[in-house]
């Protein structure tokens, strides 16, 4: 928030100043700031500028701008003994620099209550956060609570399945059903958090990269899960082996979910407020778990409805559905400005093809969340030997041309095969960079969309290698400048360089 402060005549005082406390009554004033300008000479020689001069002829001395857009601007009358008067204004258009967004957001919650909206959001919002956070927690709040529904239902029949409240005998007897339904109920969860120590020790480094895809993954494995969960209503006998694979699923599943939502978070909290964004989040997650809770209970509660197994596999299964299709919508509104391997090849692919850039808002709407790039065409491997570079009969010629032909990259780049749909070798050398693995793909692209099926024999991959290489000198420039103007960080990236073999070239005389 920001206090403009005008007076009419010269003032010998500093032009910059920080108010570190100033709260009006019942107001509280965040990041309040306020600065001392000298009136330009065209507002002494025309008289008090309106800014400056307020009603009757009083001075303007400060205006409080607030976090929901409103302002006051304090009077100071001709009576130095008077009190000080604030006089509320008008909503007020946020600067150009303020995304529509933003001012979509703050639009949108205007009509909350101050104590709801501290209650709820991180303190400045929507200033502290990124324009798709409220977007995305609109859409998170029904999925949490279709997904919390789905929990009661499965719960209720992994409880029949064990036997709670079916059995009926003598003391002794319940108590040693109960120790048995306690014992496999303790091993299933005992064998399904060997999922979460799998996905966190082998795919760490996955969830960087991609974690919308990984995010949404982890719900159709959850889903999965809960399935296996219910049929242990309808086979009982089998608990142990279906309840087992059913949490291990869903371990795999939180493995995959808890990471992924931690890199989700951390692209809201551009104020580094990660702390105070999770904590929000805790709000919105226990609010729908309240309401999930609720109305599972009530499906659940309902005579003679729950003890039909086809109604609760029904019910869980649209319910289910519903659920995965919110996720997917949450996940959709997500706008991520830094540049991974998915989201590189869309970028390169409209740059080589219509010699444009979609900026990351555009990107990130066209972006399949479901596919993985692997199968994105062409199909490039990345990290590859020299074994494999050199073909199958394993030439010295060919990895020796190869490497004179890169002697300025950082990357070898060769193809396999002559037919149309060739895949992309690549090897990175040592000290690559992000960089590089955008001018690896700029050359594939180009190749791709140029030679069109007219490689005939070896020497014709070398020209063509040349040529795309030669392309790529005199327009990779106006795809990074085009990539800068179109809001993309250049500064932060998610293209990693698989380091699991690197080329170093040393030339030994012989």
């Amino acid at each position: 928030m920001y206090c403009t402060l005008r007076y009419p005549l010269p003032l010998q005082i500093p032009r910059t100043r920080t108010i570190a406390s100033c709260k009006p009554k019942r107001r509280r004033v965040e990041h309040l700031r306020c600065c001392v300008q000298r009136p330009s000479l065209r507002e002494d020689e025309e008289g008090a500028d309106d800014r400056s001069v307020g009603v009757e002829g009083r001075v303007s001395i400060v205006v409080e701008r607030y976090g929901n857009g409103t302002s006051k601007r304090y009077l100071l009358d001709d009576d130095d003994d008077s009190p000080l008067q604030g006089f509320p204004e008008e909503l007020e258009t946020k600067p150009d620099n303020i995304s529509q967004s933003s001012n979509s957001s703050e639009t949108n919650t205007l009509w909350l209550p101050d104590v709801v909206k501290d209650f709820v959001f991180p303190t400045g919002f929507p200033g502290s956060v990124s324009d798709d956070y409220l977007d995305y927690m609109l859409w998170q709040f029904p999925t949490n609570v279709t997904g919390w529904m789905c929990n009661v239902l499965v719960t209720s029949s992994l409880l029949k399945a064990v036997g709670v409240g079916s059995f009926s005998g003598t003391s002794a007897a319940a108590t040693a059903a109960a120790s048995a339904a306690a014992i496999r109920w303790v091993s299933k969860d005992g064998i399904g958090a060997l999922g979460r120590l799998l996905i966190g020790g082998r795919f760490g480094s996955l969830f960087d990269d991609d974690p919308k895809q990984w995010r949404m993954y982890a719900d159709f494995i959850g889903s999965t899960g809960s399935f296996f969960d219910l049929a242990t209503q309808l086979y009982p006998t089998q608990f142990l082996l279906l309840a087992s694979t059913g949490n291990l699923a869903k371990a795999v599943a939180r493995g995959l979910r808890d990471p992924s939502f931690r890199v989700i978070q951390n692209h809201f909290a551009i104020s580094g407020n990660l702390g105070e964004v999770a904590a929000k989040e805790e709000v919105w997650e226990v609010a729908a778990q309240l309401i999930g809770l609720g109305i599972g209970i009530l499906i659940i509660d309902t005579p003679g409805l729950v003890k039909s197994f086809p109604f609760v596999s029904l019910t869980w299964t649209s319910i289910r559905l519903v659920h995965l299709w919110l996720r997917y919508q949450s996940l959709a509104v997500l706008r991520f400005n830094t540049v991974n391997l998915k989201r590189a090849r869309m970028l390169v692919e409209s740059h080589v093809v219509h010699s444009i850039v979609p900026g990351y808002v555009d990107c990130n709407k066209r972006e399949n969340i479901l596919l993985w790039q692997r199968f994105m065409k062409p199909r490039i491997i990345f990290g590859v030997s020299l074994e494999e570079v050199s073909g199958l009969e394993k030439s010295v010629s060919k990895v020796k041309a190869l490497l004179k032909i890169y002697t300025e990259e950082k990357y070898i780049l060769t193809l396999n095969g002559l037919n149309t749909d060739t895949e992309f070798y690549v090897s990175f050398k040592v000290n690559a960079t992000s960089r590089d693995v955008l001018r690896c793909l700029w050359q594939a692209y180009w190749l791709e969309e140029n030679m069109k099926g007219s490689l005939k024999d070896k020497d014709s991959v070398f020209q063509w290698l040349k040529q795309s290489l030669s392309e790529m000198d005199n327009k990779f420039d106006d795809f990074l400048f085009k990539l800068d103007t179109g809001g993309w960080n250049l500064r932060e990236s998610n293209l990693k360089i698989p380091n699991k073999v690197l080329i170093e070239h040393e030339s030994i005389p012989l």
